[in-house]
């Protein structure tokens, strides 16, 4: 059961939040243009229903990204949950780009810039610059980690259930508004990799290559950031 929570808590997370994206960003949309604050709003919503879908499943974790998980297997020391739950965690957050596929299907064929097209699927940084980009999405991941420990540490009350999520979201919205400009924050491995794969294999028209050069650092950088915020937090905190 804690598989399937994490796999359809991904899925929500990723409908609600590619598909603020493909709103702003596809023409003819009536939320075209509705700018920044629109998607990380979204997105922060997305992550509270996306977290309580999860639970209401069968997962109590509701980790909904790989980088997550990491940290909960590193501050525990069994990682037998990793991999079964990024695999699940992926596989969702392809099926909820899939669904916003089928949701703005008259959408794509009007849209003629693939760069429009590949962002609602998948992050790209603003400024290429790998070391920078390395930077945000390590540094974002980090912050996330460790904003998690502090909205469940008993030090603050012990925060739960709806609360819990609710501030789960406003830490990604506060992620997003203050740090997100530079790479699209991704900060979970399964919201890129999973989306980016629907984006390479479905005859969206108009599109352009997934750009997998990139791919890897929106994968792996948030695991890095994620591992040293759990290490942090397990022998220094």
């Amino acid at each position: 059961m804690e598989l399937v929570g994490e796999f359809f808590g991904t899925a929500v997370l990723i409908l609600l939040g590619d598909g603020v994206v493909a709103g702003v960003l596809l023409e003819k949309s009536k939320a075209k243009d509705g700018g920044w604050i629109t998607i990380t709003t979204a997105w922060a919503l997305a992550v509270c229903f996306g977290v309580l879908v999860a639970k209401a499943l069968g997962s109590p974790g509701a980790h909904l990204n790989p980088a997550v998980t990491l940290s909960v297997c590193i501050q525990s020391g069994d990682y037998s949950n990793f991999i079964p739950y990024s695999l699940a965690q992926i596989g969702g957050g392809a099926l909820g780009a899939f669904l916003v596929y089928l949701h703005y299907l008259p959408h794509w064929k009007e849209t003629k810039d693939p760069g429009k097209i590949l962002a609602v699927f998948s992050t790209e940084p603003a400024i290429k610059d790998t070391v920078s980009n390395m930077i945000s999405e390590g540094f974002g991941t980090f912050l996330l980690i460790l904003g998690i420990h502090a909205i469940f540490s008993p030090l603050n009350g012990g925060a739960s259930g709806i609360v819990g999520a609710g501030f789960v979201g406003l830490l990604v919205w506060a992620i997003g508004l203050s740090m997100g400009g530079t790479t699209g924050y991704a900060i979970n491995p399964a919201r890129d990799l999973g989306p980016r794969i629907i984006h390479s294999l479905i005859p969206i028209p108009n599109k352009g290559n997934s750009n997998w050069k990139y791919a890897w650092l929106p994968v792996f950088i948030p695991l890095a950031g994620a591992g040293l915020a759990a290490v942090v937090i397990k022998y220094l905190v």
